[in-house]
């Protein structure tokens, strides 16, 4: 059974018109769960990634597995105000007003190799602000890794745009 009929729709979620990808679904059964972290790792399997950033919050349950299978450190990405350290920030657009991601100030060291990891990839504001904050704590981005991708608004192609290589396992149009 493919991964993506494995995850399940929600209309109308959290607003009317939007039509909510849940990927709690395909993270339940244990195949489903286990064909997805395989996928995300095959192609970054023997290349030098020293972490994997994983985005809030799904990005850290789809990413923690993916750095366990690599072989390799994880790196909280969190919202503004969550991690208890000294850390740096990139704020980004949201379609009313702006929000923040944050890490540890010595979550990454300069040159360290790093994949971003999240479940979603719609506009890519979030992957956008991750990729400068990890480029400006110096690391060098191998490529940004997602479940699902809605291609219809733009995403990956902002992101290719920044010169970052992206895989997505499944995609959703007209989304």
């Amino acid at each position: 059974m493919p991964l993506k009929s494995r995850i399940r729709t929600i209309p109308d979620f959290p607003k009317p018109g939007i039509q909510f990808r849940d990927i709690t679904t395909l993270l339940k059964d244990p195949f489903g769960f286990r064909k997805l972290v395989d996928d995300l790792v095959q192609p970054f399997a023997g290349k030098r990634v020293d972490a994997v950033a994983g985005i809030e919050a799904r990005g850290f349950i789809i990413g923690g597995a993916v750095a366990h299978q690599l072989s390799t450190g994880f790196i909280p990405v969190r919202k503004k105000d969550k991690l208890p350290w000294d850390t740096i920030g990139q704020d980004y657009e949201l379609e009313y007003g702006t929000d923040r991601v944050e890490i540890h100030r010595d979550a990454v060291g300069e040159g360290e190799t790093v994949l971003i990891v999240d479940d979603l990839l719609a506009t890519g504001g979030t992957a956008l602000a991750t990729l400068d904050l990890l480029h400006q704590a110096g690391a060098d981005i191998v490529g940004c890794s997602f479940v699902v991708d809605l291609p219809d608004l733009g995403g990956r192609k902002r992101l290719e745009e920044q010169g970052v290589s992206v895989l997505t396992l499944v995609e959703f149009e007209g989304e």
